[in-house]
Order: structure tokens, then sequence, then C-alpha cells
């Protein structure tokens, strides 16, 4: 082969080497662009859900509390009402109590006084 064809062919051979090498890095730029657009839809999506679970777990707790803070109420009233009932007892036995006395007075007085 007569040496201005051997340039010739070294020269396409380069060409067509930085051909494939600058299709290569174009397809690799393309390949990190989608691996960003890919992971930015996973970050997204990862934080939605995260979101997601965490409203979800304050609805429960907030949902946990008004049902202990209606127990707690619900144990509040049926104490009142116990201790109501007691105090109640108590005014009866104290009116009694007093009755009684006041009518040992006014007997003793009347004993006195005969």
């Amino acid at each position: 082969m007569p040496r201005p064809e051997v340039l010739e062919n070294i020269k396409d051979a380069e060409e067509e080497a930085n051909r494939i090498i600058a299709e290569a890095e174009e397809e690799a730029e393309q390949r990190i662009a989608e691996a960003r657009e890919r992971a930015d839809e996973i970050r997204e999506t990862a934080e939605k859900e995260a979101s997601q679970q965490a409203d979800e777990r304050l609805e429960k707790a907030q949902s946990d509390i008004d049902s202990e803070r209606e127990e707690i109420i619900a144990e509040g009233r049926a104490e009142r009402e116990t201790l109501e009932e007691r105090a109640q007892e108590r005014i009866e036995d104290a009116i009694e109590q007093s009755l009684e006395r006041f009518e040992e007075a006014v007997n003793a007085q009347t004993w006195a006084d005969e």
C-alpha cells in the first residue's frame, strides 16, 4: 500500500476513533443525566412516603391521645359520682346525728326543767 493511502487509512481510523469516543462520551453523559433524574424521582417518592408515614403516625398518636383522654374523663366522672354519693351519705348521717344531739339536748333540758 502506498504511503498516501496508509496515511489516509490512519486518518480515517483516527476520525472513526474520535467519533466513537464522542458517541461514548455523549452516551455516558446521557446515562448520567438519566440516572440523576431517576435519583431525583426516587428521592421525591421517598420524601412523599416519609411525609405520609409521619402524617399517619401523628394521626394515630392524636387518636390514641383522644382515646386516653376520654378514658381519663370517664374515670374522673365515675370517681366524682362515687365521691358525691359518699358525701350525700355523710350529709344524711351528719343531719341525723345533729337531730339526735338536738333531741338529746332538748330532752336533757326538759328533764332538767322538771
